[in-house]
C-alpha cells in the first residue's frame, strides 16, 4: 500500500515532467528532443521518466493531453460568464471572450510552439491520437460556447492558427505591409500621423 501522500507527490512529479517536456519539445520538436534533456530540465534522472511514461512517444502524447487540459480550462473559464438562467450571450461577445482566453494562454510561447510541434509529430500513432483527441475536445467546447454554429467554430480555429503564426514570427514588431496584413497592426508611421491628427 502506498505511503500517505505518495500519490500526491507522484502527481506533482508527473506535472513537473510534463511541464519540462512541453518546454523542451516546444523548442526542438519531437524528433530533436531527448528524454535526457527533459529529465535535466525537470531535475530528475532519465530512468525516472520511464517509470512515469513507457516511451518518449508516450511522454509526448502525455504532454499533448496536458496542454489540452490547459486549453480546456481556459475556454471553460472564458465561457463561465454564460448565465444559463438568463438570455444566451451574443456570439460576438462569446467569441471575444474565448479569443482573449486563448491569446492569454499562448503568450506562454512554450504552449503555443508545442501545439505547432504536436501537429508536426502526428506521424507517430500515439501522438496523432492525442492530437486528434485534443482537437475533438476543443471543437466540442467551442461549438457549445458558440451555439453549435459550425461556421463560427471554423472561424475561431482559423483565427487561432493565424494568431499562432503572428506570435511565432513576432509580426507585431515587423513594420512591413505583409506583416501588418497578417497581424492586424497599423503602420507605425500611420499610427503617428493618426495620433498627430487627433491630438488637440
Amino acid at each position: 500500500m502506498p505511503a500517505p501522500g505518495s500519490s500526491v507527490k507522484s502527481d506533482q512529479r508527473r506535472r513537473v515532467v510534463l511541464d519540462a517536456a512541453v518546454a523542451c519539445f516546444a523548442r526542438k520538436g519531437y524528433y530533436g528532443t531527448t528524454t535526457s534533456e527533459i529529465a535535466e530540465r525537470a531535475g530528475i534522472s532519465q530512468p525516472y521518466i520511464y517509470r512515469l511514461f513507457a516511451s518518449k512517444e508516450a511522454l509526448f502524447a502525455g504532454a499533448v493531453r496536458h496542454v489540452s487540459e490547459l486549453l480546456s480550462d481556459a475556454l471553460t473559464g472564458a465561457g463561465a460568464g454564460t448565465d444559463e438562467a438568463g438570455p444566451p450571450r451574443q456570439a460576438e461577445g462569446v467569441m471575444r471572450a474565448i479569443r482573449s482566453a486563448y491569446s492569454t494562454l499562448i503568450q506562454d510561447r512554450d504552449v503555443m510552439r508545442f501545439l505547432m510541434q504536436a501537429s508536426c509529430a502526428a506521424d507517430e500513432p500515439l501522438v496523432a491520437e492525442a492530437v486528434r483527441t485534443c482537437y475533438a475536445r476543443q471543437v466540442e467546447l467551442v461549438s457549445e460556447l458558440l451555439n453549435h454554429d459550425d461556421a463560427a467554430v471554423r472561424h475561431w480555429f482559423g483565427a487561432g492558427m493565424l494568431e499562432n503564426v503572428t506570435l511565432t514570427l513576432g509580426l507585431a514588431d515587423v513594420d512591413e505591409p505583409w506583416a501588418r496584413t497578417l497581424s492586424g497592426q497599423r503602420s507605425r508611421s500611420d499610427s503617428g500621423n493618426f495620433a498627430h491628427q487627433v491630438s488637440p
